[in-house]
């Protein structure tokens, strides 16, 4: 594959972009300071001074830092940290004792190890660190002292568990219609068998899709999700919301992440962060699942064609109640509820779907 820049044969395009930039970051700090040279230049150097309250001396700093390359940027305020910063110091006994209780107790918190090191500094007449010095200790040193358990592989070679970092909802979103997709699932089990019922909502219209796949797995999952981006074209580019269940991970993400769309992941015991999806898991199991649940163990195609044409009634029959104008108040003939791909349409009244 051949990478090419952006700006490549194109005359003075990155001095401007570069310009641009400096432009973009620029301090209103700077802004002032030139406003106060332009005062300076009309008005002379004492009118100024009782004007702008600053010293004679920072006026000739700022103006020949400004005559030195006529550029705003030279005008903006700099770190005032000192080139040398000082080491911190504390006693080298310190750090072998945290890294012990750290290993002991896997990965103990700084204020719980202050209480933990009051009897070593005690009987080696060390001074005890304060709670914002015992995290700065962990802070510097390599790998911040966390360590991670080990597990056997399937050849039985030891593996260490290292948790990815993930994405996570943003507080406070709001979000449109057909902008986002949660996903989660139901699990019955009856006579040493489990089956899987993979369930997906858009939290704003309330548009949902389930289906049970022939056993729970990563492949299903994804295959679950790439079928509804294919079939409704308003959810092609849809985020996703899911939890951290290992059926939401390897190809699910890797198709979100091949595609470049945006996985989102609950935090862990916070179901609340995808709350549309569990109640929409309430409402299908007690209205389908409990009644057909013989089916889901004995006859998995069939339980799918009728689990198909209650989500169809779902979606087209059933009345939410927070499609009403005003959820709040009572249902009415001037307040009535309507079924979730009738509110889609009055959303999105270009949309046929």
């Amino acid at each position: 594959m051949r990478v090419q820049y952006v700006g490549y044969g194109v005359k003075g395009f990155y001095r401007m972009a570069s310009l641009a930039l400096k432009e973009a970051c620029m301090d209103e700090t700077a802004y002032h300071r030139k406003r106060v040279l332009d005062f300076w230049g009309k008005h002379g150097l004492d009118a100024t001074l009782d004007a702008f309250k600053v010293s004679r001396r920072t006026l000739y700093a700022w103006r020949r830092a400004f005559l030195s390359s006529g550029s705003l940027a030279d005008l903006c305020p700099r770190s005032r940290a000192p080139r040398q910063k000082r080491e911190p110091e504390w006693d080298k006994r310190l750090i072998p004792e945290i890294r012990r209780l750290r290993i002991q107790q896997p990965n103990l918190g700084k204020e719980k190890l202050f209480v933990m090191l009051q009897p070593f500094c005690t009987t080696h007449h060390v001074a005890l660190p304060s709670v914002s010095t015992i995290g700065r200790i962990i802070a510097k040193e390599p790998g911040k002292m966390r360590f991670s358990p080990l597990r056997l592989g399937a050849r039985g070679q030891v593996k260490r568990i290292n948790r990815v970092p993930v994405s996570r909802k943003p507080k406070g979103l709001k979000l449109q219609a057909c902008e986002c997709l949660a996903f989660d699932t139901i699990i019955r089990q009856r006579d040493g068998v489990k089956r899987h019922i993979l369930t997906a909502i858009d939290p704003v219209s309330e548009v949902a899709f389930a289906y049970a796949p022939p056993r729970g797995g990563r492949f299903h999952a994804a295959s679950f999700n790439q079928a509804i981006r294919e079939t409704h074209p308003l959810f092609k580019h849809a985020k996703a919301l899911t939890d951290n269940g290992s059926e939401f991970k390897g190809a699910f993400s890797r198709h979100h992440l091949e595609q470049g769309l945006t996985h989102w992941h609950t935090y862990p015991k916070t179901p609340k962060m995808n709350a549309h999806c569990e109640r929409f898991n309430r409402s299908l199991q007690e209205s389908f699942v409990d009644y057909h649940e013989d089916l889901l163990f004995t006859d998995l195609a069939l339980f799918n064609e009728k689990l198909a044409d209650w989500i169809v009634f779902y979606n087209t029959q059933l009345p939410h109640l927070s499609t009403k104008p005003n959820p709040k108040k009572t249902t009415s003939k001037d307040n009535m509820p309507m079924p979730p791909i009738q509110y889609l349409l009055k959303l999105n009244p270009q949309c046929n779907m």
